[in-house]
Parts: structure tokens; C-alpha cells; sequence
């Protein structure tokens, strides 16, 4: 690090008197100071080394007397001149840091996607695939509250009734969600999926009262397009994954819709980490009832003799469920997603989540080697720019009118 020579002016003893000058000057006024290093600083009182101006035995003169100066005095310090390198290396090192952060976002959702497909096409059980997955995510939520990793949340009588609620509704969209997942392609499930902000402008104005925006409003339609062509140009098209996927929006937005409208009292409202996690809890005991309902106890021999059967062995369907589990509640739990959103605008955090979906189909694509026509690929290439457009529209604030 380069360091040169300040001069810091700081209050002090009286300045020099000229009676204490060896060299007088004639002019009464001035006071030479002999032989000064001229420095560069940061506080505005300096001035720019100079060789052509100033030579090693130049004179710097300063005005004296004057009242203003008579309580200062010259002391050495030293400035740093790599000020702007450490800022660049500071912002370098953010860009990074949000760098592996959004590749981790995307890779919690591909492995997910994967593995979760894998399981669902030798043991087509949707609702103890997803009571399994509840289950892995209350496991890790009882361990962070048990390690102290994040403080417990102390949940009133009247909290639990309205996270009852957005749990019930968080339960049916996931349990859908796999339903359509196990039905047809992820990409296919995805690309109807990308129809959510249709549901949530309808959901909005009905029960909230909010008039969408015409921009908001014209983003719809290159979705609804979109998602149509690609339902048409599909191979793996089935309505049961489908209509599923289609019912996943709209559980899943009217769970937002809800936690908007009725969960609105900011000194009792959860965090977005604990109210999750006791909506990870209870939609456990909800999908483990519903499952052993409707499917019954299918974690018998003679079910994972099946499973076997399929070409996916006993330890290779427990390995690849607990991990689709673990995926899955880190994604939705989605802690890296506030540590996201804390580091850029929710402009930019939106943006990077319609990337998501494209990096989630691209992959899907090319691991299950899924046939996809041109008009298929078209068609959700147009789904997805209309979300894009939507996440952008959303974001502007609409201009004041004049009075």
C-alpha cells in the first residue's frame, strides 16, 4: 500500500510567532514553511503533488498573522491512496457472493425438479411423496429451533387459526403439484405454472379490491398465449396433469392472497422463516392424514418390491426422496432467497425468479432428453417472457395525478 506524506491541521498551542523565525521575512504578512511535501487527500483541504510547479526547496507561504490560524499547528499523518481499490474489491466481492447465491437458488430447484420426478415414475403415490417431503422440512425446522439457529416463535390462538388456513391451502398446492408432476413433464408442469400471476390479478380484485394496471394487464396475454400453444404442441399432455397444475396456481395464490388480506397486524404477524416453518409443521400432520386417507400405508415390502421392479431400488428411492425433501424445504423455505432479496431490488429479485423457471425447464429438458417441438419451445418461450414483463409491469409505481 502507497502511503504518502498530509499535513493535517489540527487545534493547538499558539502558531510561531515570528519573533521565533530565524529567516524574517519582509512581507509581515507571510510565513515561509521550508521544504514541504505537498500531499493528496481525501478532506478537501489539499492539493496535487507537483514536480513542475514546485521544487524540493520551494516555499509554501501561508498568510500570517490571522486570527484564524493562530490556534493551529502543522503535525505529519499518513492518507492510504487505495481508497477506490478496496471499494472495488468490496463491490467484486458482492457480485460474487450474490453470484453463488443465485446458483445456489437455481440448483436447489433443478436437483429438486430431478429427483422428485425420478421417485414419482416408480412410486406413483403423490401424497406420500409430499407428506414424505413436509416431513424432511420438519425435521430441519425442529433442529433450527432446537440448535437455537433462529429463534422460536411463541404463535397465539388467533395466529394459529389464520396459519391453519394458508396451511391447508399450502398442502393442496404442493399435493397438486406433484400430481402433475407424476402425470407429465416437468417442463410442461412448469410452463402451466407460469400462469400464476393470471390467477393472483383475479384473485386480487376479487377479494382485495385491486384494480390491476393496464401494463399489468397486457403482460397477461402473451402468458395466456403461451401456456395455450404449449399445451397443444405437448406430448406428454394429459388433463389430470393439467387440470392439476392449473388447480396448484390457483391453491397456491389464493394462500397469498389470504396471508395478505386477513394476516395484515404487523405486531403480531410471523416472519417470513417461522411463519413458513409452523406452515411446514402443521401441513405435515395435514398430508400425512390425507395420504394414509386416500393411498393408504404404502411404505410396505410389497410396495418397495414395486418400486424395485421399476429399475429403482429400495436405497436408491430413500436416498433420492430424502434428498428431493431436503431440496425442496431449502427452496421453498428459500433462505437464500431473503438473503437475495436483501442484496438487490425486488425489481432484480423478481427478474432472477423468471430465470429460475427458465433455468428449471431448460434443465428438465435435457436430463429427461423430453421431446420438445419448435412451436412447443415457442410457446413457452412466451409464457415465460410474459411473466417477465408482468414482474417488470408490477414493479411501476403509477404516476401521481395532477391536481
Amino acid at each position: 500500500m502507497q502511503i504518502t506524506s498530509a499535513l493535517a491541521l489540527s487545534p493547538s498551542a499558539p502558531f510561531l510567532k515570528p519573533k521565533y523565525l530565524l529567516n524574517r521575512n519582509p512581507n509581515p504578512r507571510i510565513v515561509p514553511v521550508q521544504q514541504l511535501n505537498l500531499f493528496t487527500s481525501t478532506n478537501g483541504l489539499s492539493c496535487q503533488r507537483s514536480s513542475s510547479l514546485f521544487s524540493a526547496g520551494a516555499s509554501v507561504m501561508f498568510p500570517y498573522p490571522n486570527p484564524r490560524f493562530s490556534g493551529f499547528k502543522c503535525r505529519a499523518s499518513s492518507v492510504p491512496e487505495n481508497v477506490e481499490e478496496d471499494q472495488k474489491s468490496s463491490s467484486s466481492g458482492e457480485i460474487l457472493q450474490l453470484g453463488v447465491m443465485f446458483a445456489i437458488w437455481y440448483l436447489l430447484n433443478i436437483y429438486f425438479n430431478i429427483f422428485n420426478k425420478q421417485v414419482l415414475k416408480v412410486f406413483p403415490f403423490p401424497a406420500t411423496v409430499t407428506a414424505f417431503q413436509l416431513g424432511c422440512g420438519t425435521v430441519l425446522v425442529i433442529l433450527m429451533w432446537a440448535f437455537n439457529l433462529y429463534e422460536k416463535p411463541k404463535i397465539s390462538k388467533s395466529q394459529f387459526s389464520a396459519i391453519l388456513i394458508l396451511a391447508l391451502l399450502h398442502s393442496m398446492g404442493n399435493l397438486l403439484t406433484n400430481l402433475s408432476l407424476g402425470k407429465v413433464a416437468v417442463s410442461f408442469t412448469h410452463t402451466i405454472k407460469s400462469m400464476e400471476p393470471l390467477f393472483t390479478v383475479v384473485l386480487a380484485a376479487l377479494f382485495l379490491g385491486e384494480k390491476p394496471a393496464l401494463l399489468v394487464v397486457s403482460s397477461l396475454v402473451p402468458i395466456v398465449g403461451g401456456v395455450a400453444l404449449a399445451s397443444f404442441t405437448e406430448a406428454s399432455f394429459n388433463w389430470t396433469g393439467f387440470c392439476s397444475a392449473m388447480a396448484s396456481n390457483l391453491t397456491n395464490q389464493s394462500r397469498n392472497v389470504y396471508s395478505k388480506k386477513f394476516m395484515v397486524n404487523k405486531e403480531e404477524a410471523l416472519d417470513n422463516i417461522n411463519l413458513f416453518s409452523v406452515i411446514t409443521i402443521i401441513s405435515f400432520f395435514l398430508c400425512t392424514s390425507v395420504a394414509i386417507f386416500i393411498e393408504g400405508i404404502k411404505f410396505t415390502p410389497s410396495y418397495l418390491q414395486f418400486v424395485a421392479n421399476q429399475g429403482l431400488n429400495v436405497r436408491e428411492l430413500c436416498v433420492r426422496s430424502l434428498l428431493a425433501g431436503i431440496c425442496f424445504h431449502s427452496y421453498q423455505q428459500s433462505i437464500v432467497s431473503y438473503m437475495i432479496l436483501q442484496m438487490v431490488s425486488p425489481v432484480t429479485h423478481a427478474v432472477g425468479n423468471c430465470v429460475k423457471r427458465v433455468v428449471v425447464i431448460v434443465s428438465s429438458v435435457i436430463f429427461f432428453q423430453t421431446p420438445v417441438s419448435p412451436i412447443n419451445s415457442f410457446g413457452t418461450g412466451l409464457a415465460l417472457a410474459g411473466v417477465f414483463l408482468y414482474s417488470r409491469a408490477k414493479r411501476l409505481k403509477p404516476k401521481p395525478k395532477a391536481a
